[in-house]
């Protein structure tokens, strides 16, 4: 588990942590100095208003009180009408993040920083190891912030040949309070994500921080150390390294992305929208329905709220990351004035068996997970945190809730195209797709449009229905879902419950109660069985109760289709061609990982974000952004292990390493 930093304030205020004995800041002027060591000795004034591409990647290995990103982040703001760079991606790393109270009190120094400081603490995540991609001014500035050892995280980046740092600012408690961090691998894993020309600035001038950089590939020199600080040290990294994690075989080819299309009218297809709309990509969409959300994101309530293991598995990075972002995601899209129905409410995880007791007994002793995410509640605190007689202990993810999916997806749309506007077709049967000389053109009702530069397919259990993309493996998952009268007992359910399926607070009168599971179906029809299923279960649970004795009559109910994989996790990228693969990266059954053959791409510029499963309201939003960040060759928000579980090669890769085909 992150564990976050013990602090103390010293009688001139400054914050001081208790296991290095060490100040965040200087005592004197803590802006002043980050000014001067980092933004200025990097040179960032010059560089932010002639650089060779539209995004400046700083990254820094202690984040601290976040001080230095703000100042950066402000300098940014100040430049905004003279430079030529867009987005300001900041990539900091932090082992023990300051709690939220002492993050709050500590920032009250810089008043000039104050609305930075505000947007930050507004957004501050809870203490979840991993990477948490905070966006400000309208996704302008990114903050990555990577919780956890940096010398455990640098190397879980997702990155390529070319590199990805442009300005470093080497920080943290000094040397001598701080040894396990100045060691020669981090400098090695600096080096390493090096884009040519980067730079580094360190408030240090110690022999073996300067001898351990050099050696590294840095060329440094001293300078005028800051105030009382006779000397630093500040270098450049002249060529990148060529040393990558992200395999060929995972690559993103990186693309310019100039006229796009969208199949697909669900929440994947509006958080891909918005997320290419924040950078000035507009969008054509063809939706084969009436309206948006006419497939699985037509649900009058769905609940969003993530996967969490006992173990810090891929499942558990996924979602807990994924959930964070989406509610910061879709708190933003409403703070813009697009609204929706939803309730943040809380969901209660019951352990209604024996198998579920034991899950949650474990996930609640795995020290996995801050209890501001998810915490054990005993019966009685069950009872009175649903507000009904549950008989039942559990689970709680306070922060999660229901949201109308419709109204959502539309919202998100909307959204995105307040930003960056673009076309839509409705009731656009896209039978078919074509790739010729000047791009991709879709056969759209008997007609064919184009070219596009690029096609996303998002069209979820039909994201299979063309030469291209059947070989992909998805099957679908048919679910329905009841809507039951609430009672005088059931109205007064103020959380969602989940049991094997879930149960929602009332909406307008009446709760939303599912779902079935049947697995390899694309059917949509509404039946009578699967609503006595839906509250035979229920019944079975909770129907000794005066909650569920108070509910009316199933008044209707509405099937839709969950688009899955067999290893459960979503695919986004482009859509590979299984011969290709398997000619391009033949070592790969000999256990050889390089002396590949080129890779044919005879799909470039098709692309597939699909799988969502039953949480695409949880993980669509940051599974779309990481796909555009790849794509537009910016810092990607998963790290390496997501890139690879989610990328569209990876049954086909790991076939091959088997020795399967």
């Amino acid at each position: 588990m992150i564990r976050n930093a013990q602090i103390h304030f010293n009688d001139a205020g400054t914050p001081v942590a208790d296991s290095f004995d060490d100040v965040y800041f200087s005592n004197d002027d803590g802006q002043a100095e980050s000014d001067y060591v980092f933004y200025s000795q990097n040179r960032l004034n010059t560089r932010l208003l002639n650089h060779d591409r539209d995004h400046f990647v700083v990254a820094e290995t202690g984040f601290g009180t976040g001080l230095n990103f703000l100042n950066t982040w402000a300098q940014f703001q100040r430049l905004k009408s003279q430079r030529n760079v867009q987005r300001l991606y900041f990539i900091s790393f932090e082992k023990y993040p300051i709690k939220i109270e002492d993050l709050r009190q500590a920032l009250k120094a810089w008043p000039d920083l104050s609305i930075q400081a505000q947007q930050l603490c507004a957004q501050y995540p809870d203490a979840v190891e991993g990477c948490h991609r905070l966006e400000f001014d309208e996704g302008d500035v990114i903050l990555d912030l990577w919780f956890g050892d940096v010398h455990a995280s640098l190397p879980k980046l997702s990155y390529t040949p070319d590199g990805l740092v442009d300005a470093w600012y080497l920080d943290g408690f000094a040397p001598s309070k701080n040894p396990d961090m100045w060691q020669q691998s981090l400098f090695d894993a600096m080096a390493a994500l090096s884009r040519a020309n980067a730079t580094f600035a360190t408030f240090t001038a110690a022999g073996f921080v300067r001898r351990g950089l050099q050696q590294a590939g840095f060329d440094c020199q001293k300078v005028k150390g800051y105030g009382r600080k006779r000397e630093m040290v500040i270098g450049q990294f002249n060529e990148a390294d060529p040393q990558a994690t992200n395999p060929e075989y995972y690559r993103h080819p990186t693309r310019k992305l100039e006229r796009v299309a969208i199949i697909g009218g669900g929440i994947g297809s509006a958080c891909l929208s918005y997320q290419l709309a924040k950078r000035n990509i507009s969008t054509t969409l063809f939706c084969k329905d009436e309206t948006l959300a006419g497939g699985a994101s037509h649900n009058r309530q769905g609940a969003v709220y993530p996967n969490l293991q006992a173990e810090y598995s891929t499942t558990s990075e996924l979602y807990a990351l994924s959930f964070l972002y989406a509610r910061r995601f879709y708190q933003q899209i409403e703070a813009a004035g697009f609204n929706f129905e939803h309730d943040w409410c809380g969901v209660l995880l019951q352990s209604v068996t024996d198998g579920k007791k034991t899950q949650h007994q474990k996930i609640a002793n795995s020290d996995l997970f801050p209890e501001s995410l998810i915490r054990y509640v005993s019966v009685a605190e069950a009872q009175k945190l649903a507000n009904i007689d549950t008989p039942f202990d559990g689970l709680f993810i306070e922060q999660a809730g229901w949201v109308s999916p419709p109204q959502l997806t539309e919202a998100v749309y909307n959204a995105a195209q307040a930003k960056c506007p673009g076309q839509q077709y409705f009731n656009a049967d896209v039978s078919e797709l074509d790739k010729r000389e000047d791009g991709w053109y879709l056969h759209v009702n008997k007609q064919w449009q184009g070219p596009f530069s690029d096609v996303f397919v998002c069209a979820g259990e039909h994201s299979d229905g063309y030469t291209q993309t059947q070989h992909l493996g998805l099957h679908g998952v048919r679910g329905q879902v009841s809507h039951i009268q609430a009672g005088e007992a059931s109205s007064g359910l103020t959380t969602v419950l989940c049991h094997k399926g879930y149960f929602t607070p009332s909406a307008q009168g009446e709760h939303c109660m599912g779902a079935t599971f049947e697995k390899y179906s694309k059917g949509r029809e509404v039946t009578e069985q699967d609503n006595a299923t839906n509250r035979a279960q229920l019944q079975g649970f909770y129907g000794d109760t005066q909650f569920d004795q108070s509910l009316g009559e199933i008044t209707g109910a509405k099937a839709a289709v969950r688009c899955c994989f067999n290893d459960h996790f979503p695919m986004a990228g482009q859509v590979p061609d299984p011969n290709s693969l398997c000619d391009a990266f033949a070592n790969l059954r000999r256990g050889k990982h390089d002396d590949f053959a080129p890779l044919a791409q005879p799909h470039e510029g098709l692309h597939v974000v699909t799988g969502f499963g039953a949480r695409g309201l949880c993980s669509a939003p940051l599974v779309t952004e990481h796909l555009v960040a790849a794509l537009c060759d910016e810092p990607r928000p998963f790290s390496e292990r997501l890139n690879q579980a989610l990328h569209p090669a990876r049954f086909v890769v790991r076939d091959l390493i088997r020795n399967k085909i």
